[in-house]
């Protein structure tokens, strides 16, 4: 049976600073392929960059659902229900694991058809295909550690999953290294040797966080919980995950028709985008950091009925999280020319990188906020509102607006970034306005 639980005393502060740890990490997990395959060849940059462009739509799609059950977790563990902890437990396994399969198979056969559909340049196309199908593949131990992790976050025991994440990287570094570069016997293998790396990783990381889940959660996993199936649950989760997924998916799907875009400029172009994109998921993290904690302890008080305190909790997140977020993109902005030399001497990236990073620093202000908002709006029940604004910002001023100033207008990149910031900073505001509204405390998700 499970263990009866009772809400952990963790501060938003408290909280985010080892969830903060664990995303860089994991972010480092994606992201040291290419910063390490770009010492073997700036080609397979490009290659790896197109690929995670639609590997990186099913993982966030994954963490929908795994958000979903962190949130309804420690609802339940406010309310000190915890009959429903197991079972929701396992349904967010579950789905989870059969979602991630059918991805799984879907990239197998059909990878180098999503990548031309991309339009990836022939010469690249062949390695990205190759990673892409391997990496893809193996989608499906992402889905079971990503429901995992949800489970340990939502009970607030967060420093396991750190430790996890160490071990994976440290692991990762040194298998990319050897499978890369080749060392005595073992040849340098180059992209396949980089995909292999990262599937390994990944296997690892799931075997340790399975053996922690069941030692020190005690929560039982059982068939017995999906016989008759709990719709009621079922039907909590997916309430939070499809429309959440929806607003997900079309913004990873507006940046892929921005990456299309991006692609017609070239590979200098190309590269100068993927390299942005490395360093702003190290801009942004901490906001995704402080909105995950903000997440727990909202579903602590909602729980508790402690209404006045959640809106407290959510601008508290609003404020800390723009304040970093701005404070790392313009150190980031002021030294691009250092950070860009990680990855290359070309010119021509170092001065357009340093172009697109001055327009980044509104771009993240305006993030910032809509991750905070939106995972607030989540929480609190009200999934519609993040999913219409986002869903009409992020094709009617992204990527429209990136076709208009990029192409049409022939601004480049610098278009495309500028409609990018654009997008974030109207939806930013209202959100705001939505919050201030108070219509959130009429969407609550338990009883």
């Amino acid at each position: 049976m499970t263990t009866t639980l009772t809400r952990p005393n963790s501060s938003l502060l408290k909280l985010s600073w080892p969830i903060l740890l664990e995303l860089l990490l994991q972010i480092l997990v994606g992201n040291v392929d290419q910063l390490m395959i770009s010492h073997y060849s700036q080609p397979a940059v490009a290659a790896i960059g197109n690929a995670n462009q639609i590997i990186n739509i099913v993982i966030i799609l994954l963490t929908v659902t795994s958000t979903a059950n962190t949130i309804l977790l420690s609802q339940y563990l406010g309310a000190r229900n915890n009959l429903k902890i197991a079972e929701i437990c396992t349904v967010s396994l579950v789905l989870n694991a059969l979602f991630s399969l059918m991805t799984s198979v879907v990239l197998l056969l059909f990878g180098k058809t999503l990548l031309q559909w991309l339009q990836v340049p022939v010469d690249i196309l062949e390695e990205a295909s190759l990673y892409l199908k391997i990496v893809g593949g193996g989608i499906i131990l992402q889905g079971i550690y990503f429901s995992l992790v949800s489970s340990f976050l939502g009970f607030s025991y967060i420093e396991m999953t750190l430790v996890v994440s160490i071990i994976m990287n440290i692991f990762h570094v040194g298998s990319n290294y050897v499978l890369i570069f080749g060392m005595g016997a073992i040849p340098a293998l180059g992209v396949l040797g980089v995909s292999i790396s990262t599937n390994l990783s990944k296997f690892l990381g799931l075997v340790i966080l399975l053996v922690l889940f069941f030692r020190y959660l005690k929560i039982e996993l059982s068939w017995r919980y999906l016989k008759p199936f709990p719709w009621d649950s079922a039907k909590k989760i997916l309430s939070i995950a499809v429309p959440s997924g929806a607003e997900t998916l079309s913004y990873q799907l507006s940046q892929t028709f921005i990456m299309k875009i991006v692609n017609v400029f070239g590979l200098i172009v190309i590269n100068t985008k993927i390299y942005v994109y490395i360093m702003a998921m190290f801009c942004y993290s901490y906001a995704l950091a402080i909105s995950a904690a903000m997440q727990i302890v909202m579903g602590y008080l909602i729980g508790e009925k402690n209404f006045g305190q959640v809106s407290i909790t959510v601008w508290k997140a609003v404020g800390i999280a723009t304040l970093i977020t701005g404070l790392i993109t313009t150190t980031l902005y002021f030294n691009s020319d250092i950070v860009f030399r990680i990855f290359t001497d070309n010119e021509e990236i170092l001065k357009l990188g340093q172009q697109i990073f001055f327009i980044e620093i509104f771009l993240e202000i305006g993030r910032a906020v809509n991750i905070v908002m939106v995972r607030a709006l989540q929480a609190a029940g009200d999934i519609k509102t993040p999913v219409t604004v986002g869903i009409g910002g992020m094709w009617f001023i992204a990527v429209f607006g990136a076709y208009t100033l990029g192409i049409v207008l022939n601004f480049g990149l610098v278009g495309v970034w500028i409609a990018m910031a654009l997008d974030e900073i109207i939806r930013a505001l209202i959100f705001i306005y939505r919050w201030q509204s108070g219509r959130w405390q009429q969407k609550i998700l338990i009883n």
